[in-house]
This record gives structure tokens, C-alpha cells and sequence, in this order.
């Protein structure tokens, strides 16, 4: 099949700004005058890309305006080379691919243009653009007004003395792209978008791209994309850090953002056209939720847990599930060692007393942690980390987890609970939130904890009966608490925070602030959004919590097929059937199960026709299909 030919602008299209305004600001750097001559510029520019000032004119009055030397117009493009638009940048290796029809057309000049697009890999022999005229010192002196880019319309010349065959596409920004359709030398204009938006132009243009993804999507090139970027929605909700809102930008998807969490009819309304949704540890994601979710590809968990989203729903559905497993480790366990240290000391009581006018100085039940008893309840990465540093600090650490785990450091394994609490002094809880774990601690575990010991929960709400610590605590068998998580919690900060918890004696409350620091948010905002984006792009699952892992990575030249099925019998054998039967070669393929599904990745050399992809996505027990690129 014959290869389209894209005529694609330079200056706010190929890249993200004017060049003549970014030679302005070089060749004026430190002048008094700058930022005036500067707006006379844009000024200039502006009118001459809505239509409203002849090419010619506009391109004398600017270079009128300026003192240009060659060393200015260097320092140029190599600026440049560092401001090619984002999804031009997401997109290279397709475009040198194409690089024999695509043509940069443009009014701007040869010599900043050839070395920045040469650099991104496509043909110096494809620029067609003005040049500039240097006198002996090296000043720019004029321009070649031979060249049929100087004038009005001079796009639409150079495209017909091209002469190209085949069907024809222009991408650009301003009026003196759309001429070229309108002369007749091309099928469409595309009005790009990304950098700067034309009002005057909008209303001709044949279609509106904010980006490059939907171009090659909608001109369906090689099938490049499986879906274009700027059609992928995300929501991302209870105020996760804004990183992950400008990595996600970054990529060209759509971002609604939103500080609290949703209840559950909520989110089926919101969710119905959402492909990636972000949430932290309140928003349940149940499975009427995914069932609500048409266009669902993924669940970001920008915690560590995932057990507010039911993740055999989300396999049923074939949407991925990744979370943040490390990322805010060290804000939790710096938070119980402090917490731990503060109820040692008796300080919550002490304090309270001040602010009520009390001045209570006594040595009096405050003691120091060192040569104390620490015992830790889940030894997962938490726990051992925490183990670590409480060590360090003088504590003798003792810890129980249903798994076999190897202690660190001089930590001992208590082979029961009931060993560990009858022995230590100080219980900090760090277990998941799986149902089993439901009420794990009650009035039996308290009772079993020595009299006068500290009980601090930092995992769940729903591990721990809170009437039965309240009673603890009132009784005298505990000295003390510190609670972050609750079994029920505001959704956002307007809404009243309740629990028979407060004012219990020497107790921490505080609203489930454990991974909250400014690190660990900034860490999770980078992580989870940098795992959703490997996904898509590559199909690489490394670190999903409900799909087989399989890490994997861009291939050059080729296709790639993704197929998530119920893992049942023979269905690689039909994957393989149906790419045989229409000739195409594999040059690669993974297939990785679980106990619910099977995923098949598969890399192919030729195109491929919609009837190959039906019959993919007609496989029995398929759950979801997609083209990768």
C-alpha cells in the first residue's frame, strides 16, 4: 500500500514555539529594548498567521528589527533541538521510519531548521524553507527573495512544483498551511493544536489535532497506535500529587483531577468513559464499579494496599491493577517511631494539659525506649524496615507474620501471636488489609498484651476492634495508642471526623497520614503513573498485582499484539491459527498465565487487515484485545 505524504510546519508545530520569536530573545539578550521589540515581533507574527498581513511584509518588518549574526541563528537550532513539540518527540521512531514522505515545508529559514530536523532523524533534502543572505561579517544582510517561501502562498507553490504523487496531508498551525489544501496540492488539513490555537483558522480546517497521536490515528498509518493519546482519559481522585497529573499530560492523555474520594455511584457515573482511574486508600473500586467502566484499561493505586479494588473483578475484565508497593515506606515507619517515642514519654497527655493551662512537670510514667520491647505484627516491607530503625534507637525487636521471613538485624521470631504479646512492651501493627484480616485484634489480643504496654496501628481500620482498644485504654491495660486508620473515614477534609477514640488517654489520633509526607507523595506520583504508561506503551505488566508479569520492550519494525483471555486450553494455538491463515510472520511471543487468565504478547513483521483483528477478539475466551502499535 502506497505511503500517504505528510507536509508538516515548522515554527509552532514541529516545534513548540516561533523561531524568529526564540532569535529575538537570543540576538536581543541583555538589551534594554527586548522585551518591547519582542512584542513587536509576536505582534508580526500573529498577524501574518491569522491572514491578516501579507508573508512578505511580515518577514521584512521582522528582520527589519533585528541585528542577526550566523552565531545567533547556531545558538538557534541548538536550542531548538531541546523544543520539538512533545508528541512529534513521542513519536520519532514512527516518523524515520516515514522520513522518505515527510516533507518539512515552512516560511521560517534553512539554516536553523536542516540541522533540528537532521538531528530527529529525518532528510535534509526534505526541508523546503527561506534562507538567509549573509554580508562578509557574518550578518544577516536579507533574504532570498527568489524563493517562492518569502511570499504569500509560497507553501502552495513549493507542493506543486514537488509534484507529489498519492494522497497528501498537511499538519500544521497557521493560515499559510491551510492555502495548501485550499489550492487544491493536498486531501487535508490538519489544524495542530498542541502549541498554539488560531481562532481564525479553526473554522476551515478540515480536522482539529491537538496532538500527533490523532493524526496517525485517524489516517490510520501503519497502524502506529493502538489508540491515540490524547483520547486516553484519566481521572485521578483524593489529591494525589500533581506529578502524576503532569507525567500523565506529558504522554498527551486527558486529566480530570479531583481532591476527594467518589462513593460507589458516584464513580459508576464518573468511570463510564475513563481508561486509566487513580485513586489512593478510599475509594473502593468494586466490581459494579468496573462493570460500569466501558473503556477501562487500568486501576492506579498511589498507596501501597489494593484492597479497596476488587482485583478478581478487574482481571475478569482485563484491567491491569498496579500499585506503590515501597514508595512510602520510610514516612510510615518514621511515623511510628515517632509515635512510638512520644507515648513512651506519656507526651500526648502532657500536652494536652498545656493547652488547657495545666502545667503538669513530672518524670512520672515517662520513660525512655531504650532496652524496651518492640513487637511487630506483619513483616512485610514495612515491618522490616521498621525493625531496622527501631533497633538502632535501643529496642529489642520481636516480630510474627504468617510467612517464613528472615529476620534483619538481631530481630527475633515469635513462632505465635500470643508469644509475642505476652513478651513485648510496645505492639505496632503493619499487616495488610485482606478480609482475614478483618478484626484480627480484639479484647482477646489486648488481654493477652502485658499491663502497661502500647498498642499503635498504622495498617488498617478494620484490623482492629476500636470498641475493645477504647476499653483498653479506659481500664489501664494500656498506657497508651496511636491509631492512623480507622474502619471508617471522612472522604475528604469537609466531612466530620467521628470515633469513640477521642479523647482516650495518652492516645495519637491522626487522619491515615502514615505514607502522607511530601517524599513519599512526590515518590508515588512518579512511580505508579511511570508503570500505567509502561503498560500502555509496551505492554509490559512488571509490577501489576493482578496480571502475570512480563516485562518487555519496544520493538523497531515490527507490530504488537496483545491478547488477555480466561486462562482455558488451546487458545495460543488459535492465536497462531489465525496469523497463519492470513500469512503473517511472528517475530516474537510470550504467553504468561495465572490461575484467572493467560496474556500473550505478540510481535509481528506485516501489516495486518481488520478482518485478522476481529477474529482475535472472536477467540472464545477472550477478554480483551488490543493493537500496541
Amino acid at each position: 500500500m502506497e505511503r500517504p505524504t505528510l507536509i508538516i510546519d515548522f515554527d509552532s508545530t514541529f516545534t513548540r514555539l516561533e523561531a524568529l520569536d526564540l532569535l529575538t530573545e537570543i540576538v536581543l539578550d541583555g538589551d534594554p529594548k527586548k522585551d518591547h521589540v519582542l512584542q513587536q515581533i509576536q505582534d508580526i507574527t500573529n498577524q501574518g498567521m491569522e491572514g491578516l498581513l501579507d508573508f512578505r511584509q511580515s518577514l521584512t518588518q521582522r528582520l527589519d528589527l533585528l541585528r542577526i549574526h550566523r552565531d545567533d541563528v547556531q545558538k538557534l537550532s541548538d536550542r531548538l533541538k531541546h523544543m520539538i513539540s512533545d508528541s512529534f518527540m513521542r513519536n520519532q521512531s514512527h516518523f524515520q521510519a516515514l522520513k522518505d514522505n515527510v516533507y518539512i515545508v515552512s516560511n521560517g529559514f534553512k539554516s536553523f531548521i536542516v540541522p533540528v530536523v537532521t538531528h530527529y532523524g529525518l532528510l535534509a533534502e526534505n526541508v523546503y524553507a527561506n534562507e538567509f543572505v549573509y554580508d562578509a561579517a557574518g550578518y544577516v544582510d536579507g533574504f532570498n527573495t527568489l524563493n517562492p517561501l518569502s511570499n504569500s502562498g509560497g507553501k502552495s507553490k513549493v507542493i506543486q512544483q514537488l509534484n507529489l504523487g498519492g494522497d497528501v496531508y498537511v499538519i500544521g498551525d497557521g493560515a499559510n498551511d491551510l492555502e495548501i489544501r485550499k489550492a487544491g496540492f493536498a486531501n487535508k488539513f490538519y489544524l495542530f493544536t498542541e502549541n498554539v490555537e488560531r481562532e481564525r483558522v479553526k473554522p476551515e480546517a478540515d480536522h482539529i489535532a491537538p496532538n500527533v497521536d490523532e493524526i496517525l490515528y485517524e489516517l490510520k498509518m501503519s497502524r502506529s497506535l493502538s489508540y491515540p493519546k490524547n483520547r486516553i482519559k484519566v481521572l485521578l481522585l483524593e489529591g494525589v500529587h500533581r506529578d502524576a497529573v503532569k507525567i500523565f499530560e506529558k504522554e498527551g492523555y486527558q486529566v480530570e483531577y479531583l481532591t476527594t474520594a467518589l462513593s460507589e455511584d458516584e464513580l459508576c457515573e464518573k468511570i463510564k468513559d475513563v481508561n486509566i482511574l487513580g485513586i489512593r486508600s478510599k475509594t473502593q473500586v468494586t466490581e459494579k464499579v468496573i462493570k460500569s467502566a466501558k473503556r477501562l484499561i487500568n486501576v492506579a493505586a498511589f498507596c501501597i494496599g489494593t484492597n479497596q479494588i476488587d482485583l478478581e473483578a478487574c482481571t475478569k475484565h482485563g484491567v491491569a491493577v498496579f500499585n506503590a508497593p515501597f514508595s512510602n515506606t520510610r514516612s510510615v515507619v518514621e511515623l511510628a517511631i515517632a509515635e512510638i517515642i512520644i507515648l513512651v514519654r506519656n507526651l500526648p497527655d502532657k500536652a494536652r494539659a498545656m493547652h488547657q493551662g495545666r502545667w503538669e512537670k513530672s518524670a512520672n510514667g515517662s520513660q525512655e525506649v531504650r532496652g524496651k520491647k518492640l513487637g511487630i505484627v506483619g513483616y512485610g516491607n514495612i515491618g522490616a524496615q521498621l525493625s531496622v530503625l527501631a533497633e538502632a534507637i535501643g529496642l529489642e525487636v520481636y516480630f510474627y507474620d504468617l510467612d517464613d521471613k528472615l529476620p534483619l538485624g538481631n530481630a527475633r521470631k515469635c513462632e505465635t501471636l500470643k508469644e509475642l504479646l505476652n513478651t513485648v512492651d510496645i505492639v505496632s501493627l503493619h499487616v495488610d488489609g485482606r478480609p482475614e484480616n478483618n478484626n484480627i485484634f480484639g479484647r482477646e489480643e489486648f488481654a493477652e498484651m502485658k499491663d502497661g504496654a502500647i498498642f499503635i496501628n498504622l495498617a488498617r481500620g478494620k484490623v482492629v476492634q476500636i470498641d475493645a482498644l477504647k476499653a483498653a485504654l479506659d481500664s489501664g491495660k494500656l498506657k497508651g495508642s496511636a491509631v492512623d486508620v480507622f474502619p471508617k473515614e471522612p472522604k475528604s477534609n469537609d466531612e466530620p471526623f467521628e470515633s469513640e477514640l477521642m479523647g482516650a488517654k495518652n492516645t495519637i489520633l491522626t487522619p491515615h497520614i502514615g505514607g502522607s509526607t511530601m517524599e513519599a507523595q512526590e515518590n508515588i506520583g512518579n512511580f505508579v503513573p511511570n508503570k500505567v504508561i509502561q503498560y500502555i506503551n509496551t505492554g509490559s505488566t512488571t509490577g501489576s498485582v493482578n496480571f502475570p508479569n512480563v516485562q518487555l520492550q519496544s520493538v523497531r519494525d515490527a507490530h504488537r499484539l496483545l491478547h488477555i483471555h480466561h486462562n482455558v486450553p488451546n487458545v495460543l494455538a488459535k492465536i497462531d491459527n489465525i496469523l497463519a491463515n492470513h500469512n503473517i510472520n511472528i517475530l516474537s511471543q510470550y504467553l504468561k498465565t495465572n490461575e484467572h487468565i493467560g496474556y500473550v504478547i505478540t510481535d509481528v513483521d506485516q501489516e495486518y487487515n481488520d478482518e485478522l483483528l476481529n477474529e482475535m477478539r472472536q477467540i472464545d475466551p477472550t477478554i480483551w484485545f488490543r493493537v500496541l502499535y
